[in-house]
């Protein structure tokens, strides 16, 4: 079985990119043709003309809530907390500092006054629980008080920033985003602009979506070194009839399906059965990493992944980990960009 000392490589810190590139779709894509071809390099407008025409392309349509907040206790001291799934409406798993000093039923007050919690105790996934007061309204009290949940890694290196600026609630949401309630991003799909979807369009190049409310697994850092110890967190997928029946047509006529990002990859193989796409909502804690056998996605477009990572692992699964790590060195030395608002790779 892997170790997780395979999956490590030398990042130099300027290759972490801070900002998306302006177009989006001026990032760079490092094509990774199937077997043994040498990584070519492209722009992501190159898009259209890199898939088979009649190609079907899977989104990921998940909003990314602001869901750090700032507050304080009834006593007055202050507390930070970090959304990281929701339980049922108004009931979240959280994250908070110094959660050990809170005691279940205690009142916490967030954003001003304007957002009010419970909490309800301590919870195995995350430091606790928290119950919000106006459940209905939460999403739009985020909107006004919260912080873009950006990864710890991108704030450090941006060297300054304790807290996202205002900027980063556009700039870290895909052009796709609809279903509120993820708290990181889709990444791959931020490159995605409407002329890129207009040339894929032209190609006849069908484009559906599905659901996975992306959590803050996807930056857990694996902590044992026989990788198929580590446990993924649960997160919700839905799949749209529309999307079950378009994916299931393609695969049936022999057309290639490309899937946009991690997350909708990881969507689809978690919602197979006996190789069709089956619809309806369902939670998962799919976890691939070599020597996983894919069975429904033949090309996949994701960003550069952080070293030792279950994201580097996938990417390692579907393209092999020698080639893989091999690429990684090979964008480094061209000048790629990494992490979430970094360049892609076109991969198959």
């Amino acid at each position: 079985m892997p170790l997780l000392s395979e999956f490590d490589y030398p990042l130099p810190e300027g290759a972490i990119a801070t900002a998306p590139a302006e177009p989006r779709d001026h990032s760079r894509l490092m094509r990774l043709p199937p077997g043994s071809g040498e990584p070519l390099d492209f722009y992501f407008y190159d898009l259209p003309n890199l898939l088979q025409p009649g190609s079907l392309l899977v989104v990921n349509d998940a909003q990314v809530i602001p869901a750090r907040i700032i507050g304080r206790r009834a006593s007055g001291g202050a507390i930070e907390a970090l959304l990281v799934r929701e339980l049922s409406p108004g009931r979240w798993v959280v994250k908070i500092k110094k959660a050990a000093k809170l005691k279940p039923g205690e009142l916490l007050e967030f954003g001003f006054g304007r957002i009010l919690a419970q909490f309800e105790g301590r919870f195995e996934e995350g430091d606790g629980i928290l119950s919000f007061v106006s459940p209905q309204t939460l999403f739009d009290d985020l909107e006004a008080q919260g912080y873009a949940p950006l990864p710890p890694y991108l704030l450090k290196a941006r060297g300054q920033e304790e807290f996202a600026p205002e900027e980063d609630k556009k700039s870290y949401q895909t052009i796709f985003a609809k279903t509120k309630g993820a708290v990181a991003a889709p990444t791959a799909g931020l490159h995605m602009t409407q002329p890129v979807l207009e040339g894929l369009q032209k190609r006849e190049i069908e484009v559906v979506s599905l659901n996975l409310q992306v959590g803050l697994g996807t930056f857990e850092p694996v902590r044992v070194e026989e990788v198929s110890e580590h446990q993924m967190h649960l997160e919700r997928v839905t799949i749209p009839e529309a999307t079950a029946l378009a994916f299931n047509q393609a695969k049936a006529q022999g057309r290639k399906v490309v899937a946009l990002g991690t997350t909708t990859l990881r969507a689809i193989e978690s919602s197979l059965q006996g190789g069709e796409l089956v619809q309806g909502a369902r939670e998962t804690g799919i976890f691939i990493y070599p020597p996983y056998r894919f069975q429904g996605v033949d090309q996949l477009i994701t960003n550069f992944h952080q070293p030792k990572s279950t994201l580097l692992m996938l990417v390692c699964a579907f393209a092999g980990q020698e080639r893989v790590l091999k690429a990684y060195k090979q964008a480094l030395d061209r000048g790629y960009r990494f992490f979430s608002y970094g360049d892609a790779m076109l991969l198959g």
